[in-house]
């Protein structure tokens, strides 16, 4: 089913855009940016409390369904969905995301109601169809008929670039139109530290699989300013300003608690994170890569002020501090292991 669309009528049928904190401009060319182009959309305000689910568990399907359980919520029932996951390279988990940990999501997805459902990516470390294919995500969208988007193979005007006053990006950045122009966005994402200067992947960097390394027709490589243009946290967490997920999963089974973001010391972290509030959800995936042992870098001072959630707070993308983050758990093991990452969460 996933060949069966032809790419113009998906992006059609996917419905219009929703609100984004940014400057936004038609056109992806660096030089099609004019201040007539551009519309001013509000700022987001930051939440007043998050509820993220815990789960301690071994089972990564159990925990999919156990998470989403907790929360109690179903933001996708008649939407037409775009699916984010990590597949920046085709490692095994926490490299990317692992197979039991898609399917579950998508068969949940499904079972909620979704209308439609489109799996999609943009891999870092190389080649994207390669990378699904070696996933067995073709197969699995044959299987449980979903449809797959592989980013790199948009044309130009499938990408709109996104600006915004005092943006640490040089001249904006290009996002995927069939994220924008989903009726919500569901990411699922690993628990791991990255090595190439995120410090840590999580929910916010992996959005960077949305925006394009170049855009057909420039030349201009977008992951070349992210990676050594300066500011690279500052920019993740900009990235995030131009969507807001209706879902985010975390598959913390497994952990790189350094190296990252495709090999590392990998740990058992046993856990499995679900909530809408990514700046939430990536501050209890750093209190547990403390909890375990971790980087300098990660490791430094108190939680909200590593640069990527701090940067993502003054965006306004989410709560603004750890009081504010409520870990919901449904068992006496997952609780006692909240507790103590609700410690290491707190501290100053």
């Amino acid at each position: 089913m996933h060949s069966g669309m032809d790419r113009r009528d998906f992006l059609k049928a996917l419905g219009g855009l929703g609100g984004a904190a940014w400057l936004s401009a038609r056109g992806v060319g660096r030089d099609a940016v004019r201040p007539s182009a551009a519309r001013v959309v509000a700022r987001q305000d930051a939440r007043a409390t998050a509820q993220i689910a815990f789960v301690k568990t071994e089972d990564r399907a159990a925990g999919v369904n156990a998470a989403l359980d907790l929360l109690e919520i179903n933001p996708v029932k008649g939407k037409r969905l775009f699916v984010k996951p990590n597949f920046n390279s085709a490692h095994a988990a926490p490299g990317s995301t692992h197979e039991d940990t898609l399917r579950a999501l998508i068969q949940r997805l499904q079972a909620m109601g979704a209308d439609a459902i489109a799996v999609g990516d943009r891999s870092g470390m190389g080649d994207t169809r390669q990378v699904m294919e070696a996933k067995g995500v073709f197969r699995m969208a044959d299987e449980l008929g979903f449809e797959t988007v592989v980013l790199d193979d948009l044309t130009d005007a499938d990408w709109e670039l996104m600006q915004f006053a005092d943006s640490h990006w040089a001249n904006g950045f290009p996002v995927a139109r069939p994220v924008l122009e989903a009726d919500g966005v569901v990411q699922t994402c690993c628990l791991k530290t990255h090595q190439y200067g995120g410090h840590f992947t999580l929910s916010l960097k992996n959005s960077v699989g949305i925006v394009a390394k170049y855009v057909p027709g420039e030349r201009y490589n977008y992951m070349d300013e992210l990676h050594y243009g300066g500011h690279q946290r500052e920019k993740i967490a900009e990235i995030n300003a131009a969507y807001a997920p209706d879902l985010v999963v975390l598959d913390g089974v497994e952990a790189f608690v350094n190296g990252g973001p495709h090999e590392g010391r990998r740990v058992n972290a046993g856990v499995v994170l679900a909530g809408t509030d990514r700046v939430a959800l990536d501050a209890v995936g750093v209190a547990l890569l403390r909890y375990f042992g971790t980087t300098d870098a990660v490791s430094q001072g108190p939680v909200f002020a590593q640069a990527q959630i701090a940067h993502a707070v003054a965006l306004g993308l989410g709560v603004d501090s750890p009081e504010k983050i409520e870990l919901v758990t449904g068992d006496d093991a997952s609780a006692a292991y909240a507790e103590a990452i609700q410690a290491i969460l707190l501290e100053t």
